[in-house]
């Protein structure tokens, strides 16, 4: 429900509108702690990956804060490229951006163990990626009929297929804890468990900004039951804050530039997801907060952006930004169309990154209770895939090429071992699991005739195709 105190209806629904500043500041602040959590989170999980060591008197701790601090820094400077804009880059439109989650399945593999030595090659394919995204922009529009909701909502739906085992190993114990005895333990659960319970108590009993900020929440309260249980001490945290410089500024090519064939054509496939992405959030804000449809001016400004905005990023150690959904929903809940509201939120963002000690903070969140945080997270990205396919027509067309891409990417990622004698660039792309069902989806859409769509479907269904929408199969089947 809009607050018209804020001002008109008119002046609600224009981005150029700014609302009186005590007000758009609690606004700005708002849209950060909803996708707070979020920015920061693929930071740890690719530095877990790696193999850092979390701990404050780790050779890695410094090189974690870095990638914490980056995340926030230019989830801030990407978010400024979409409100203020730049010539044609940027929409002109509140669009938060941050750290991606579709490009996970891809950066874990990279760096899997391998430390930082990893984070080159990563690097690089984000710089090389972003560029290509930012191209996609001057013809986005053309390229979208490759990839309709069947595509999309797979592709969404396997990248939370591919964390969701993540979420549970956190909040067992965490990946350097498998095989070890508290590893599962009780204990662990229970601070996962209670993050996950009074998130959604918050989500679905609360209103506001405790709902929005729900997940946030969540942490904070399984953080301080983890001092009470001495799975945190006031000592680690303390060591934490005092090891973490007060003010320090990204360093460009900080760990050096390489070309990876595997890093490079991950990312830039990815891109079209990600473009795509941007594209229905551009399309959300405007129908949302503005009851209009999107511009192709405001989406190819806003594709410009993400895709400089992640190139800018790899240059000093960041990742991949995108657009991120669940702003675009508190623009609808408050109906509070400013860019400049968003802009306030970018200018915290920017703030924290450069001050290491808010990273050295966030660090000293135990691996449970971020396990409780991503689970909500993740499986919330299957959920929003299984809703973008709710949009499908289930034909036997659909079905058939549903079927193969989840069968065979799901299939390599559950078993890498699958595809051991392939060199390393080809091994790493197909155990994704997420470029190949991508391919193969995209590919099928475009070959297999729509004649096949009202054809019989018993040889793929088992005998219930061709039923409507709740209905049951027919008995006069033999």
């Amino acid at each position: 429900m809009a607050d018209h105190s804020l001002g008109t209806p008119e002046q609600l629904r224009d981005p150029d509108f700014t609302p009186p500043l005590w007000k758009a500041v609690p606004l700005g602040i708002q849209h950060v702690l909803a996708m707070f959590v979020s920015n920061v989170t693929p930071a740890i999980i690719v530095a877990g990956a790696a193999g850092f060591g979390f701990g404050s008197n780790s050779p890695d701790f410094p090189e974690l804060l870095y990638l914490i601090q980056m995340s926030m820094l230019f989830a801030g400077v990407a978010t400024l490229l979409q409100t203020i804009t730049i010539g044609p880059i940027g929409a002109r439109l509140p669009i938060v951006q941050g750290t991606s989650f579709a490009f996970l399945p891809i950066m874990i593999p990279l760096v899997a163990g391998k430390g930082v030595d990893a984070l080159a090659a990563l690097f690089g394919g984000v710089i090389i990626g972003g560029i290509f995204h930012a191209l996609l922009g001057t013809f986005i529009g053309k390229i979208r009929f490759a990839l309709p909701p069947l595509v999309t909502g797979l592709v969404v739906t396997m990248i939370g297929l591919a964390l969701v085992k993540t979420g549970i190993q956190y909040a067992a114990g965490g990946v350097p804890a498998i095989g070890t005895p508290e590893y599962g333990s009780l204990l662990n659960w229970s601070a996962a468990a209670l993050v996950v319970i009074v998130t959604l108590g918050l989500k679905f009993f609360a209103r506001g900004m405790l709902s929005v900020s729900a997940v946030l929440i969540g942490l904070v309260v399984g953080y301080v039951y983890s001092i009470m249980i001495g799975m945190l001490s006031v000592e680690q945290i303390a060591g934490s804050w005092s090891n973490a410089a007060t003010f320090a500024l990204p360093q460009p090519f900080k760990y050096g530039f390489e070309f990876s064939a595997a890093a490079i054509i991950g990312f830039c496939l990815m891109a079209f997801v990600s473009a795509v992405e941007t594209v229905g959030d551009v399309s959300g804000i405007t129908k949302g907060g503005a009851d209009r449809e999107a511009t192709d001016k405001e989406i190819q400004g806003a594709t410009y952006a993400d895709g400089l905005g992640t190139a800018i990023a790899g240059f000093f150690g960041g990742f991949p930004n995108t657009s991120f959904s669940q702003n675009v929903g508190l623009i609808a809940m408050t109906g509070v169309m400013s860019r400049h509201v968003v802009t306030i939120g970018a200018i915290f963002l920017i703030i924290c990154g450069f001050i290491p000690k808010v990273g050295g903070v966030i660090r000293t969140v135990p691996i449970e209770v971020l396990g409780g945080g991503v689970i909500v997270m993740f499986g919330m990205v299957v959920a929003s895939g299984i809703s973008m396919l709710s949009d499908v027509a289930w034909n036997r067309r659909n079905m058939v090429i549903f079927a193969i891409s989840l069968s065979i990417g799901l299939g390599l990622q559950l078993e890498p071992g699958a595809l051991q004698y392939l060199s390393d660039t080809p091994r790493i792309l197909m155990t994704s699991g997420l470029l190949p069902a991508a391919f193969i989806a995209i590919v099928l859409n475009l070959i297999l005739p729509e004649e096949l769509a009202d054809e019989a479907t018993d040889e793929v269904s088992g005998g219930l195709a061709g039923q409507g929408k709740g209905s049951l199969p027919r008995s006069d089947r033999v």
